[in-house]
């Protein structure tokens, strides 16, 4: 059996993301291990779920630096001291620009079909609120590259489901959460078992990939 892949998890608020990756991948044989955790707020929820884990983590505050690379710096470090092979972006929202040797080896959930509702601004129930603004009947999640813009990464995959007539912005964000709660566990699999890979910018696929169950849309 091969290694399990190490990742490092980037988190901001109540780590409901993390928690999902951490039952997920907790299990003698999971071909993902989590082998840190980088909250960018002290108070991240997520944080408490590492810990009880035994997972490690590190508290690195935008605020604490004197600029943009000077912070892209001490979360390059801490994902290398770490031993992390994939950043997973999970509920992260501060700007983290990514050094070279960390290209292609990083990737973030989106609560939308990218590229509508992405970009600077649009997280959490701001999401959720422009698409129920917009009309639109179909909502979802993205798995995505990072690139170092704001939610224009290669798609790894995307989950859809309806937007009902009644929806509020709680009730589709819960609805999107359950497909993304499916979404990323999935991609990182995918990619720990070589079935997606950066490529040139670019996200390849080997042939015969299984698109995961998608709960609203079952036939």
């Amino acid at each position: 059996m091969s290694r399990p892949l190490p990742i490092a998890v980037l988190i901001s608020g109540g780590g409901r993301s993390l928690l999902n990756l951490i039952e997920r991948f907790s299990a003698e044989g999971s071909p993902v291990r989590i082998v840190g955790v980088i909250a960018s707020r002290r108070d991240a929820g997520g944080l408490a779920y590492a810990r009880d884990a035994g997972i490690p983590t590190e508290v690195i505050r935008r605020r604490d630096h004197v600029d943009d690379e000077a912070f892209s710096t001490a979360n390059s470090a801490a994902i290398r001291a770490f031993g992390a092979e994939l950043v997973v972006m999970a509920g992260y929202l501060s700007y983290y620009r990514l050094p070279e040797d960390l290209a292609g080896r990083a990737i973030n959930i989106h609560p939308s079909l990218l590229p509508l509702f992405g970009g600077k601004g649009f997280y959490g129930h701001h999401v959720h609120e422009a698409v129920l603004t917009s009309g639109m009947r179909v909502s979802g999640c993205t798995v995505h590259f990072v690139d170092n813009e704001y939610d224009q990464g290669p798609v790894v995959l995307q989950l859809a489901c309806p937007v009902e007539p009644n929806d509020d912005a709680d009730v589709l964000a819960a609805r999107v959460f359950g497909l993304e709660k499916i979404a990323l566990p999935t991609a990182i699999e995918w990619i720990a078992g070589g079935a997606v890979r950066w490529e040139a910018g670019r996200a390849v696929f080997a042939a015969g990939l299984t698109m995961p169950w998608r709960p609203d849309f079952e036939g």
